[in-house]
């Protein structure tokens, strides 16, 4: 048995991990997704954390494309995904010089004042339905790619460009889905080519999978009941604290605190 499967504080950080992440991939809000790894990096390494997480985000990904199925939007698709390719590549080429720090802090930042932009328009204009914008789109998908390969931290970049588009929830969680389930699978190549999957990490995804569907499907069960009204503003509020936890642990990872 490797030292970590018999160690009682790797579960203890390892299961609530998987459970919040497993919520998140349901739907629950984006928030809860960022904790996965600096819980399980309480008790391992932080890139050992995430290559421990991966695997299970692929179950997820497996069931939440089950659950969520005929509910995207494929111009968003078309328009990100690309992007997204390309910004994984310069996270592979990168690894050795960007640090998840440096990462966590920049997309904090961003997104914070993308919520502080949301606010000011909605108190000014009401809000309105963006319209798409393949440029734009492309630009944050490339940023989604990249942050989610270097620190699992894709979520917010993807939300600066689709939450605005206002699309009923069914189908903005439906494409997210789709979108990080991409992403995700893809992801699978550099991780091997760096060698972040050995047989230790891979046997404790293994032990941990098995909790991925239950919590993801719990996930799937409370946004398909929660009306557009609820669900925007939620969004938002998930969107702030995504913002102030990334910088948060940016500024704690540069400074050592």
């Amino acid at each position: 048995m490797t030292p970590i499967l018999g160690d009682p504080l790797f579960y203890m950080a390892a299961i609530p991990a998987v459970i919040l992440v497993g919520l998140s991939k349901g739907g629950f809000g984006g928030a809860m997704a960022l904790l996965g790894v600096p819980l399980i990096a309480l008790v391992v390494p932080p890139v050992q954390a995430a290559a421990i997480l991966l695997p299970i985000l692929i179950v997820m990904d497996v069931v939440s494309l089950w659950a969520w199925r005929g509910y995207f939007d494929r111009r968003v698709l078309a328009i990100m995904l690309p992007g997204a390719l390309v910004g994984i590549t310069i996270g592979w080429m990168t690894a050795a010089v960007v640090t998840d720090g440096h990462v966590r802090l920049i997309v904090g930042v961003i997104t914070l004042l993308f919520f502080l932009r949301w606010v000011r328009q909605k108190l000014l204009t009401g809000e309105r339905a963006a319209p798409q914008k393949p440029v734009k789109g492309f630009f944050w998908g490339g940023v989604a790619g990249f942050t989610s390969f270097v620190a699992h931290a894709g979520g917010p970049p993807y939300q600066i460009y689709a939450l605005p588009l206002k699309h009923d929830p069914r189908v903005y969680t439906g494409t997210s889905v789709v979108f990080f389930a991409v992403v995700n699978a893809v992801k699978l190549v550099p991780y091997f080519a760096l060698g972040q999957f050995d047989a230790t990490n891979l046997t404790a995804s293994l032990v941990l999978s098995p909790l991925a569907p239950l919590a993801t499907l719990a996930g799937v069960w409370v946004v398909k009941r929660m009306k557009p009204q609820v669900f925007y503003p939620f969004m938002y509020a998930m969107v702030l604290i995504i913002s102030l936890k990334l910088i948060h642990d940016g500024v704690t990872n540069l400074w050592g605190w």
